[in-house]
């Protein structure tokens, strides 16, 4: 903090530099009337500035509710477009998925150790005989000719099908064969 000496010297070394002059004769009415017309100026401003801004609120609320909805209505998805197309195409589809997925919770249930392979094997074509449909869906999208299309969809699910029919035999027999063997090793 400065010392009152130090203050002393400040105010000492500003002296005469300071403007104690009073202000010229009329200074007041003149610093008045300029309040009173800049007053004047501001009330006769056009309206069309409020309407203006009013507007632009209006046309940011309409830009942001039109975002909202382009957000929250995507694009159908390709099944839906598939049945639009083929409703017949939708409720096979429904019917063979669950099967397959029944199927595939019967294999499920079923692996053991020696058939944890076969099982991730059959999975696997699973996966390529899925990606194979989708590209199917795409070509019925895209026109193409859609009987034939609609007959590889179903020989898809049907192959699909008897995959998981034979691979869950074969393993219930590799199952039964180590069971039968268990049974006749005697200790």
């Amino acid at each position: 903090m400065m010392n009152e000496k130090e203050i002393e010297q400040i105010f000492e070394n500003l002296n005469g530099s300071f403007d104690v002059n009073e202000p010229a004769e009329g200074h007041r009415e003149r610093f008045i009337a300029k309040m009173n017309s800049g007053q004047q100026t501001i009330a006769s401003r056009p309206v069309r500035s409020e309407w203006w801004r009013a507007l632009s609120v209006a046309a940011s609320i309409a830009v942001i509710c039109v975002l909202a909805m382009i957000l929250t209505n995507p694009e159908p998805s390709v099944e839906s477009q598939v049945s639009q197309i083929a409703p017949e195409a939708s409720q096979t589809q429904l019917y063979f998925a669950g099967l397959i997925e029944e199927q595939i919770r019967e294999l499920e249930a079923v692996k053991s150790p020696k058939t944890e392979t076969l099982v991730a094997d059959t999975m696997a074509q699973l996966r390529i005989l899925e990606e194979d449909y989708n590209e199917l869906e795409t070509e019925l999208l895209e026109g193409g000719n859609s009987n034939l299309i609609l007959k590889a969809m179903v020989t898809n699910f049907q192959t699909r099908i008897d995959l998981l029919e034979e691979v869950l035999a074969y393993v219930e027999t590799i199952n039964n064969l180590n069971t039968t063997n268990d049974e006749n090793i005697t200790i």
